[in-house]
């Protein structure tokens, strides 16, 4: 297990810029969003340059890109949007080896028509599971021959809001290229931080095999809550992280939802817990 970050919590100018200040801290594993070269995170069009430019400045530097973000509405309301962040996530997974990576993050999507982070009523409807499915089914045939594997996030604000429709998901889509982001900050629902441990052991006997990625963040109460930096919070980090470890997990561990001046304590946190100076 290697600790990486979300290379946006670094604001700088240029592309450039940013990697310096990841390498600055002895960070070599990143969550990549394009944002951070100028572009959305699910491009129109990438044109090669740049990803020869974005893989030429991260080996440079000695990072490597974990996952590349590529979220968008999955459940959308509006179907001409959910089509064209398909549509872009097709652009974005063609160009995945070129820029050296094969991860791509997703998240399910809420019928919220502004804010996608945001829960509402309509995720629970069976029609919103049938298009969580149906885009899902899209991303998969989509990213076909790329080599991609695709991971989303179970979080209590999206239609995939437990381990339990995470693991449905899994299971119906029926394909290995499709992961999890497992981050056990984003699990519990209002009333359901008391059972902690329960929550957490559930959600890697029923994910465990199939992590891609992992999140690590923070929560100060249950619900829409996990906003805060790594070791601030109410997460139990020692069962947390001795549950990856136990599933097996050997890949990035992604700092995020954390001040560019909370990176060198939540590192130094990390690092304690995990025994790992990379």
């Amino acid at each position: 297990m290697t600790i990486g970050i979300m290379a946006r919590t670094f604001i700088r100018p240029t592309l450039e810029a940013t990697l310096d200040a990841v390498a600055a801290h002895g960070i070599r594993n990143v969550q990549f969003g394009l944002s951070c070269a100028g572009l959305p995170d699910l491009p129109d069009h990438l044109d090669p340059g740049l990803c020869d430019r974005i893989r030429q400045g991260m080996a440079t530097r000695g990072i490597s890109i974990a996952a590349l973000s590529g979220t968008f509405n999955m459940i959308d309301p509006d179907r001409h949007r959910r089509e064209d962040g398909l549509r872009r996530l097709g652009e974005l997974a063609a160009a995945c080896e070129r820029l050296g990576t094969s991860v791509i993050t997703l998240c399910t999507g809420t019928r919220d028509p502004e804010n996608m982070w945001r829960r509402h009523p309509g995720n629970d409807a069976p029609e919103a599971w049938e298009d969580a499915l149906a885009s899902m089914r899209q991303a998969v045939e989509i990213t076909e021959g790329t080599g991609v594997t695709l991971a989303f996030e179970p979080e209590v604000s999206n239609v995939v809001d437990s381990a339990q429709k995470a693991r449905r998901l899994l299971d119906e889509i029926g394909s290995p290229r499709l992961k999890v982001v497992m981050d056990g900050a984003n699990i519990f629902h209002t009333g359901e931080l008391p059972r902690m441990p329960e929550i957490l052991d559930e959600a890697f006997a029923l994910l465990g095999p199939d992590i891609a990625l992992a999140h690590a963040k923070d929560l100060d109460r249950d619900g829409e809550a996990g906003h805060l930096a790594a070791g601030t919070g109410l997460l139990d980090y020692d069962r947390y992280l001795s549950l990856l470890r136990a599933a097996g997990f050997d890949g990035a561990l992604i700092l995020h939802s954390l001040a560019e001046s909370q990176v060198a304590g939540c590192l130094t946190f990390l690092r304690k817990k995990t025994g790992n100076r990379q």
